[in-house]
């Protein structure tokens, strides 16, 4: 099948987003089930909206090199997991302190602070039971690969290395090379797994792995020039969180560094260097390159 045959780019985020909201349904323990008022964050945390673009491009990539979609729902389930716990941590006073999250309160505001910390942790551990879950079509030692992947990318050398990062930077400003290898480990670690654990759901060959990986790269950052430019342009209505809270906390950004105009043009560029890296890919990183072209457009 052609890519011109295939389905629209908004059908076919739809239809992804719906299989992993019925996934996650189905995984997440029961409400009703003891620890309820635990069960019942969890569930008001992974649920409550969200726009799965991590799931999205596990999907996109794995799509592209024809990877079953039995095989790649649970591997974006477990980066959506890992993303969302991350967001409950972060939402915390201890860290970014914000009371909104997807236009509703935060789980510890909802709920409570000791209660955010363990649906955190209860959503970690969730999603290495589901890559320590036999997955079809994968080998052992590929579903290992995928494991430990995971486990970096969410890390001290990723994500939780970035938080680390984030917070040391506040109130200070940092030259533009320590903001990108902050965001590289925050923002970019998570995206650059879900797109290379895509893929590796087949068997790519080394110069689609190169390209993959350096797209992904540059994908990453994209995300976060945008979302520093959202920060300082939209309100909290349309952004479903709290808008400039950056500025008010003096978050090292994008925006703060190089003003509102360079970091539209960052974006720009960044968006032409994620599109070039991905070309020896082909065809099948286009629904890649749909989604770095929406995350440059979101507005949200």
């Amino acid at each position: 099948m052609t890519f011109s045959e295939r389905e629209p780019f908004e059908t076919w985020c739809e239809r992804r987003r719906a299989l992993v909201e019925h996934f996650l349904d189905q995984i997440l323990p029961a409400a009703e089930a003891e620890p309820q008022r635990l069960h019942e964050a969890m569930r008001y945390a992974v649920l409550g909206g969200g726009k799965r673009i991590r799931p999205l491009l596990v999907f996109a990539s794995g799509e592209g090199f024809d990877a079953p979609i039995e095989t790649l729902l649970p591997v974006a389930a477990a980066v959506e997991l890992i993303h969302v716990y991350s967001l409950v941590h972060d939402d915390l006073p201890a860290m970014d302190d914000d009371a909104l999250r997807h236009g509703r309160p935060t789980v510890h505001v909802a709920f409570d602070e000791a209660t955010a910390l363990l649906t955190g942790d209860a959503l970690q551990t969730l999603a290495f039971q589901l890559l320590a879950t036999p997955l079809p079509g994968l080998s052992p030692d590929r579903q290992l690969g995928l494991l430990r992947g995971l486990a970096r990318a969410a890390g001290s050398h990723g994500m939780a290395g970035g938080q680390a990062l984030d917070l040391a930077a506040t109130g200070r400003k940092i030259p533009l090379e320590a903001l990108q290898t902050l965001h590289r480990c925050k923002t970019g670690a998570l995206i650059r797994y879900a797109i290379l654990a895509g893929a590796h759901c087949d068997e790519p060959d080394e110069t689609a792995c190169t390209a993959l990986e350096r797209g992904a790269n540059a994908l990453g950052l994209l995300f976060q020039i945008t979302d520093d430019i959202l920060d300082a342009t939209a309100d909290s209505a349309t952004l479903g969180k709290t808008a400039g809270k950056d500025e008010r906390h003096a978050k090292a950004t994008y925006v703060t560094l190089l003003g509102l105009e360079g970091a539209i043009e960052a974006a720009q560029r960044t968006l032409e260097e994620t599109l070039g890296a991905l070309e020896p890919v082909g065809a099948r990183a286009e629904r890649l390159r749909e989604l770095a072209r929406f995350v440059a457009n979101r507005r949200r």
